[in-house]
């Protein structure tokens, strides 16, 4: 049946009827991901976009995904309490080990999650993402800068809204958006083709149930934090990256998850990430003298807080991915002379019924 024939007014139920009927293709699933969104079931609506999506993909549809993810947060349960916190943490099978687990994605379960994470501080999973589909993220990656930059400068291609279309809510657009660029960043929610992807690929590999799992409940991700990465060793502004914790700015009484995917070679010859391979329960203090920005750490403090702990400084490969929280100490790892570029994202989930209301805008995952 053409797209024309199909109408706005048009209800989900006789919608449904008529897949069952006929079968699903991208414009019955546009359809019914319209009329379910006019009827106000963002939840609904948002799943039928995507299934549309990707039987076609469009531009006007991820850009609806989008903003259905900022919808979509009220309607999602907290009727029942949140679970207790920290959970139950499985012990080490022969001891502690010197550093955080490294698994293969045959290895990974909660359990391995839970233990490397609160009991090391992380875990690093070897070739989670497929290289074909590292690949076409970093491609990804590319296109977001570019479009971005164009737009800024006034010269947009014709698809530069398929790559840069800035989400409304973002808090403090103007300085968060300039101070990631400036950083060799990119918001990721700020590219709807890209935020397709990459939740495509989190699906595919199965993380977001076993981050469900792990939280306890369906998460959400942070507009400001999802961040897109295109880092070579001679930026500037390297030096400034200082040991922290992202809990010192993401809110207090949180659960969180970041997956960093690592989608080119790095820690040995390009940029990496340094961690502290111990699981820390509380914020340390930040912004003391020698600290580059108010919610870092000082050498000092460091020296001090983490007195005898050798900082983990792993070697990646595209299709790595590390597994850290909020308290998890870490920062850039990069030495002079490292001669290629780091391709890579974070993707912070969250508990929702712990979201730090007013920090930060939360999006449906």
């Amino acid at each position: 049946m053409p797209a024309a024939t199909f109408q706005a007014t048009r209800d989900a139920t006789s919608l449904r009827e008529e897949i069952l009927e006929h079968g699903f293709d991208a414009d019955r699933g546009r359809a019914l991901a319209e009329a379910l969104e006019n009827e106000g079931h963002f939840l609904n609506a948002l799943e039928a976009f995507l299934h549309a999506n990707r039987a076609r993909r469009d531009p006007a549809v991820e850009q609806r995904i989008m903003h259905l993810r900022l919808r979509a947060v009220a309607e999602l349960d907290r009727s029942v309490p949140p679970p207790a916190w920290p959970p139950v943490v499985p012990e080490d099978a022969s001891g502690p080990p010197d550093t955080p687990p490294v698994v293969t994605p045959s290895e990974l379960t909660v359990g391995v999650v839970r233990n490397g994470v609160l009991r090391h501080g992380s875990v690093l999973v070897r070739g989670l993402v497929p290289r074909v589909r590292v690949a076409r993220l970093r491609q990804a990656i590319d296109r977001a800068f570019e479009a971005y930059d164009a737009t800024v400068a006034g010269k947009p291609s014709v698809d530069s809204a398929t790559w840069y279309s800035p989400l409304d809510g973002i808090q403090n657009p103007v300085l968060t958006r300039t101070w990631r660029r400036e950083a060799n960043g990119f918001l990721a929610a700020d590219s709807p083709r890209f935020f397709f992807e990459m939740l495509e690929t989190v699906h595919e590999i199965g993380l977001d149930a076993l981050i469900a799992a792990y939280l306890g409940e369906r998460p959400v991700l942070s507009a400001e934090k999802v961040t897109l990465f295109r880092l070579h060793a001679d930026d500037p502004r390297l030096h400034e990256v200082s040991w922290h914790q992202d809990g010192a700015f993401l809110g207090k009484g949180i659960r969180t998850l970041n997956a960093w995917f690592c989608l080119s070679r790095c820690g040995r010859d390009a940029p990496g990430m340094a961690l502290m391979p111990v699981a820390l329960k509380r914020i340390l203090p930040v912004g003391e003298k020698g600290a580059h920005y108010d919610w870092s750490l000082s050498p000092d403090t460091v020296a001090r807080e983490m007195m005898g702990v050798q900082a983990w400084r792993p070697e990646c490969e595209e299709g790595d991915v590390l597994l850290f929280d909020h308290f998890t100490l870490h920062r850039t790892a990069a030495d002079p002379g490292m001669p290629n570029t780091r391709y890579a994202f974070e993707t912070w989930f969250f508990a929702p019924s712990v979201y730090p209301e007013g920090l930060s805008t939360p999006l449906v995952a």
